[in-house]
């Protein structure tokens, strides 16, 4: 395995080393169908196992150099495209997003992904507690209950900090997101929904979300028109306590 070369600190580069983690990413995605987009490929150690799985892959990587160096070693059938992803535009074509990402751009990167149409799932790295929170893993945050409805959110996994090179200071986290196929709530009504567990996680005082309160039961509560949850892909997070 060739060695991985030190990441830019400006660009938050810490770059996955262990073979273990990397086979467990390729697993959860070859468990999906459709074209792959990876964001931030560095030098491959993602890029290279995906390949295997024989679909089309599509590599976005910021590091010219290194785009440029992995352009060379890739297959013809994928394509590494230099540029920030999170500026590039997400085709609505049907397709599966896969990345390691910089720690601090964790959000910056879910706001972009769920507000993008045409992915199915998406298999991501980040910071451990970032993706605990996310799932809503000990209660859920804002945007992981605005997005609830339209998507499924889940843990995959812990990943040490030494899996990384340079090492970070916190280890990272598996998160995997699943785009259902009914929503829980009509797309008509994402807006009206949305504006509602703002106030609720926004509102001064006493918490003010009830403990154990679903998705169906938020539609039900503030009627809001629901799509067919019998066909939802994975069940609704039913967790405890809001988190912002």
């Amino acid at each position: 395995m060739r060695t991985q070369r030190p990441g830019r600190h400006e660009l938050g580069q810490n770059f996955l080393i262990d073979r273990n983690t990397i086979e467990t990413v390729v697993k959860l995605v070859a468990a999906t169908g459709g074209p792959i987009i990876e964001f931030g490929t560095g030098d491959g150690a993602l890029t290279l196992p995906l390949e295997r799985l024989g679909r089309p892959l599509t590599g976005i990587e910021i590091d010219g150099r290194r785009a440029a160096r992995l352009a060379g070693r890739v297959r013809p059938s994928t394509e590494i495209v230099t540029a920030d992803y999170l500026r590039f535009p997400l085709p609505r074509a049907p397709h599966v997003l896969v990345g390691n990402l910089p720690f601090h751009l964790t959000t910056a990167t879910l706001r972009h992904v769920l507000a993008a149409p045409g992915w199915t799932d998406a298999v991501l790295l980040m910071q451990w507690e970032v993706a605990r929170r996310r799932a809503g893993v000990g209660g859920a945050t804002m945007m992981t209950a605005q997005w609830w409805p339209w998507f499924d959110f889940r843990l995959a996994g812990r990943v040490p900090a030494a899996a990384f090179r340079p090492r970070p200071g916190v280890d990272g986290g598996l998160l995997t997101m699943t785009r259902r196929e009914r929503p829980l709530v009509e797309d008509a009504d994402r807006v009206r929904y949305q504006e509602f567990v703002r106030r609720l996680f926004t509102c001064p005082g006493k918490e003010v979300v009830p403990k154990r309160l679903t998705a169906h039961q938020w539609a039900e509560e503030f009627r809001l028109r629901r799509g067919n949850p019998a066909r939802a892909r994975g069940a609704s997070p039913n967790r405890t306590g809001p988190r912002r």
